[in-house]
């Protein structure tokens, strides 16, 4: 697959890895209780996933984003994406014990269907969002980042996975060593 870098039965345990830090990203996005939007000076506007919060300094008022539509949507498609990704990392911890190519190819389609999910999810965030809140600036900040860093980490993966079938033989050891240089 790649002549200078990874060899081959390390993807065996680097694949599953990058799809549990995949996880963990998801998790932190979903779960994180501010960090997707905050206005430009961070003090009197923050919001999550699952609220937006206005005010200053201790007086904070809270709002429920699971009120509209597009919240929602928002979040169910990121739980489902999660959930799908949980189920990736299942078979593709069993694909390369195994070495697998059946599951390698489910798992590569699971990973499409992930990063699609959450690319529609992560962006219509944004979009509502800005339509939602009219004056000042904001940014878009960790934990969307951490929500993106998960779907790229996806996207990567799904391409290992449709790269793999093709090695078998290096995967499972019962490769023959092909030399650089011959004697005569």
């Amino acid at each position: 697959m790649f002549r200078c870098g990874i060899a081959y039965p390390r993807c065996r345990f680097i694949i599953p890895l990058l799809l549990l830090f995949a996880i963990i990203f998801d998790l932190i996005a979903i779960c994180a209780q501010s960090g997707w939007v905050e206005d430009e000076d961070a003090k009197s506007h923050y919001a999550s996933m699952w609220k937006q919060c206005r005010g200053l300094k201790d007086n904070w008022q809270c709002q429920s984003l699971m009120d509209f539509s597009w919240a929602q949507a928002v979040a169910a498609l990121m739980i489902i994406g999660l959930i799908i990704l949980i189920i990736a990392f299942i078979l593709a911890i069993v694909a390369m014990c195994n070495i697998n190519i059946g599951l390698m190819v489910a798992v590569a389609a699971f990973l499409i269907v992930v990063a699609i999910i959450q690319i529609i999810a992560l962006i219509i965030y944004p979009v509502k969002f800005n339509e939602l809140i009219f004056e000042g600036n904001y940014y878009y900040t960790w934990a969307y980042g951490f929500g993106w860093g998960a779907t790229i980490i996806s996207i990567g993966c799904a391409i290992l996975f449709c790269c793999l079938p093709r090695y078998e033989d290096e995967l499972s050891g019962q490769a023959k060593i092909k030399y650089l240089y011959t004697s005569e």
